[in-house]
Formats: structure tokens, sequence, C-alpha cells
């Protein structure tokens, strides 16, 4: 049976999808919008398409603190930023993120060293030692360097709780080491281990090697929680890092949202965190394959 809720999400939903293709220009909802608005675009200028870009934001930023009220009552989310990531867009997002209701854990920013491919040796050494120290059994010996370090990241900010858990001197202590080793900095300090992890790309490489640390620490962080959900800017989708990363068959649980950089897709990321404490993956956004947000 089709509810009016039901409903209603699916308006809502072809309305951002058709905003996310007025700001892209491009994707999957280009050629539908140049049919339908090509002739009614002003001659002199772009002043019209600008209007409607700018129309879109503002709408979307308007309803979306009414959209994701209540969405995470009671749940707690962990941030994860990687070098590069605009601080604006994670502010607005963290913002839109407690207005669902949501308690945000510990936020944790992956420093130059941790991403820099030149820096392996360092981050392996010291992955091998906390394995040692801090999480021998929790964690399998064979796991490989940027795994291995995600899922120490992941025994300190998540939990496979849906409750959550208290953060432990364990956690600390794999915090504290990495800090200490300048591969990572504790933005901010939780009281409890999140089942949710909101992992916001930073500056594409746009290189193998850039994508597989990535890819390492995202699938190690992913293992230690009930949901991931990995966000980026509208330049990563299609052929940017988050659409590359979308085909590695190793991040299969972990969600994406690409746009996040506009106020329709840090909706979607809302939404796709709050669904990601059900099933596991699924590709949203401007031009996720499953749609522009999840509807579940």
């Amino acid at each position: 049976m089709i509810t009016l809720r039901h409903h209603l999400l699916t308006v809502i939903a072809v309305f951002l999808a058709l905003a996310a293709g007025i700001v892209l220009g491009g994707g999957p909802l280009a050629d539908v919008g140049d049919r339908v608005v090509g002739d009614a675009r002003p001659t002199a200028g772009d002043s019209g398409s600008q209007a409607g870009a700018e129309f879109a934001e503002a709408f979307d930023a308007a309803v979306a603190p009414g959209m994701v009220g209540g969405r995470l009552a009671d749940r707690q989310v962990a941030l994860v930023t990687l070098p590069g990531a605009d601080e604006q867009v994670v502010q607005s997002l963290v913002e839109l993120v407690e207005s669902s209701g949501a308690t945000l854990g510990t936020r944790l920013a992956v420093g130059d060293l941790l991403a820099d491919p030149g820096q392996k040796s360092l981050v392996d050494t010291l992955g091998s030692q906390l394995l040692t120290q801090q999480a021998k059994g929790a964690i399998s010996a064979d796991t490989t360097t940027y795994d291995r370090m995600g899922e120490l990241l992941g025994t300190a900010l998540a939990s496979r709780q849906p409750a959550g858990e208290p953060v432990n001197g364990q956690g600390t202590a794999v915090l504290d080491a990495v800090s200490g080793a300048d591969l990572a900095t504790v933005a901010a300090e939780g009281e409890t281990r999140a089942p949710l992890v909101l992992v916001v790309l930073g500056e594409d490489q746009r290189d193998d090697a850039g994508d597989a640390i990535v890819s390492g620490i995202v699938e190690g962080l992913a293992r230690q929680a009930v949901g991931t959900v990995l966000v980026g800017e509208l330049a990563d989708g299609a052929d940017g890092q988050l659409g590359r990363l979308r085909s590695d068959a190793a991040l299969g649980e972990v969600a994406t949202v690409d746009g996040v950089d506009v106020a329709a897709g840090r909706i979607s990321a809302v939404l796709t965190l709050a669904r990601a404490m059900g099933p596991a993956g699924g590709s949203f956004g401007a031009s996720g394959s499953d749609g522009p947000v999840p509807l579940g």
C-alpha cells in the first residue's frame, strides 16, 4: 500500500533530482533538462538558469531540517574527514546531522601523512605496533596496511552495537598514538563509540595510490561500525574519486552519496545515514546508481 508519506518522499526525491540536475548541468539528468528548458532559456546570458539553481539551493536548504528531523533520533554518528575536505561543507553536514536528532561522536581529521603513499612504512609500522599492543585478537593479523589502520581507528570511533558503546581506554590509546604520529587530529572527542560513521572525501589525488589509501581506511572503518557512509562533492561523482571508489568491490558494504556541496546532497547524506542502520551499501546522490535519495 502506498502511503501519503511514501508519495510525499517520492515527490521530494523527484524535486531533489531535478535540483541536482540544474546545479550539475550534466549527468543522467542533463539531457532531460536540456529538452525541457532549451528554448525557454534567456538569450541574453544564463541569468535564468543561474536564478533557477539559486532558487533550488535556497529551497532545499529551507526544507532540509524538516525533511531530516527525527530521522537519526537517539543515534550517534562519528565523523571522519579526509585531507582537503571543505570545512564549510563539513560544518553544513554537521549542522544537518544534528538537526536530524543525532549526537555527534568523535570527529577525526585524517592528516596528510596518513594519506601520503610515501609514508606507507610509517603507517604500517605504527599499525603493527598498535595491533599488538591494543587490538590483538580484535583485528586480523593479516590485514593490509591501510585496512588495518582503518580498523584501528574504527575501534576508537565506532561500534557494532546499534546503541553504541562508551569510549574505552583502548580506543583512547589508539587515538593518542595516531595523533602523536601526526597521522590524524582529533577535532572533537565524543563520549560514545558510534554505530554510524560518516566519512567526507577531501582533495582528489587522481591516482591509484590515493584511491587505495582511501578505500583501505574506509573499508577498515566499516568493519567496526553498523553502517558507514562515504560522501563527496558534485565533482567527486561520476568520473571523480567517489565514482571510482564505487566500482571497488571491497567497499560494497559502504553507502555513498555525491553532491554534499549542495543542500540536496546533504539531505541525501542524512537520509542515507538513517538507512545505513538497516541495509548496507547503496549509491545515492547526483550520480548515484540507486537514485538521488533513499526512499526506504
